[in-house]
């Protein structure tokens, strides 16, 4: 993001956001947050530019969507596969104002504020600045991400947990981001607050393309960049990475992450 040194930034990452992305799970929750045709709305950290393209068709006849990324090369992508009459993509810093963006009915924050865990909640009040009174704030994040797995050895098991520590310590990452949505909405005066949890990630059996291209990259770029020093691996990260790899695409794992929701209204007054 501006200013902002992503995690996962790879020249290969709004591809890995585009495919990762169900187009069906994106409508579910957009529909169980509230949203309605005609409003005006915003996909904060919009990435390859997916979600806010199915949100952006629940939303007609007459919805307007504002997509916005801190990156250029992934709002490229978002213009060139998933533009529409009535989308706009626009390359802003989340932690400064967003004055010229004008007032939303609806602001979605979808697996963004777990790269910000310092300054997760100043995110969301300087967003909720922008929404309309009345206007629907829809949170979505993991809990525990990274951290659901049963069928890695212990040696493996172990290094993966050091991994994610490593984030919070040197990429300021949040495993543990989705706890805390409900109390940000609840903090900062949102009315008729509801939450959904549903596993995300699941994986068991057979790893299809999609999931193990989206597992290889995030392995590949956060593990590798996090810090840490691979101390039982005599290898290092490339023989963590072997390691990784193999009991990952064992059919015997069984991993999820819990996917947090959380919505509510700005109060009127």
């Amino acid at each position: 993001m501006t200013d902002f040194d992503y995690l996962m930034e790879s020249d290969d990452e709004a591809l890995r956001l585009d495919l990762k992305t169900d187009p069906e799970v994106i409508e579910k929750l957009a529909l169980w947050a509230g949203i309605k045709p005609g409003m005006r709305i915003a996909d904060i950290g919009c990435g390859s530019g997916k979600a806010a393209f199915y949100l952006h068709k629940l939303i007609q006849p007459g919805g307007q969507t504002i997509g916005i990324d801190g990156s250029d090369q992934r709002l490229n992508y978002a213009r060139e596969h998933y533009s529409a009459e009535g989308i706009e993509y626009v390359c802003k810093n989340l932690l400064q104002p967003l004055d010229d963006l004008g007032r939303f009915d609806f602001i979605w924050l979808r697996f963004i504020l777990e790269y910000f865990r310092s300054k997760s909640f100043d995110i969301v009040k300087n967003v909720s600045t922008f929404l309309k009174p009345g206007g629907i704030l829809c949170l979505i994040d993991l809990d525990c991400n990274c951290l659901r797995f049963f069928g890695f050895g212990e040696r493996l098991e172990k290094t993966v947990i050091a991994i994610m520590k490593a984030l919070e310590i040197n990429a300021d990452f949040d495993p543990y981001i989705g706890v805390k949505l409900y109390t940000y909405l609840y903090d900062l005066g949102f009315q008729d607050l509801d939450v959904l949890v549903t596993p995300h990630n699941l994986t068991f059996g057979q790893l299809n393309d999609t999931a193990a291209f989206n597992w290889t990259k995030k392995v590949e770029v956060a593990a590798k960049n996090s810090g840490y020093t691979f101390e039982d691996y005599p290898g290092g990260f490339e023989e963590f990475f072997e390691e990784f790899k193999r009991a990952f695409t064992d059919p015997r794992r069984f991993h999820y992450s819990p996917l947090i929701c959380c919505k509510g209204h700005k109060p009127l007054k």
